[in-house]
């Protein structure tokens, strides 16, 4: 068997989780929301009844997408149906345009809830999705601790805008 070492995921996994020690820091999504001047300067690629379309700012990929809820809620089950029904649509667009513009090999979607998941905005849950291709994993992440990304954010967002 071949083990990939990555140390530097330690100081993540090994965080404390007593409350005491966790420093409240406001919800990045909340932020961005309450700034409505400028949604290109964030990166809002549309804003829908109950939930918003952004680009991710740390993508795995080019084009890689999130769908966020206006309400800050931590849990899939607690949304109202009103709003995860418009999310699965708005999955159904964004999948959509994806293909039409990146034409990937396959496209990633999911959700995490809970640090221990992965989930990176633990208080207020989003739906990622990625274009993908065959051969776009390499060494660089693992062992460089670098993402070759082939795009700037602002060139994703051009190419999304008014597509979704």
């Amino acid at each position: 068997m071949d083990i990939l070492w990555s140390p530097w995921r330690y100081d993540y996994i090994s965080a404390s989780t007593k409350k005491e020690d966790k420093v409240t820091v406001e919800c990045v999504f909340c932020e961005i929301l309450r700034n409505q001047a400028d949604d290109e300067k964030n990166f809002i690629l549309l804003r829908a009844d109950h939930n918003f379309v952004i680009l991710n700012i740390y993508p795995y990929t080019s084009g890689h997408l999130m769908i966020v809820p206006y309400d800050h809620i931590a849990d899939l089950d607690k949304a109202e149906k009103k709003v995860t029904d418009e999310m699965m649509d708005l999955a159904k667009r964004c999948t959509s345009a994806i293909r039409r513009i990146y034409r990937p090999d396959g496209i990633n979607l999911g959700m995490n809830f809970g640090k221990a998941a992965g989930a990176g905005v633990e208080g207020h849950f989003h739906m990622h999705i990625l274009p993908r291709w065959v051969g776009d994993v390499n060494f660089m992440t693992a062992i460089g601790q670098t993402r070759t990304i082939p795009e700037s954010l602002a060139t994703t967002y051009q190419k999304l805008k008014g597509q979704i």
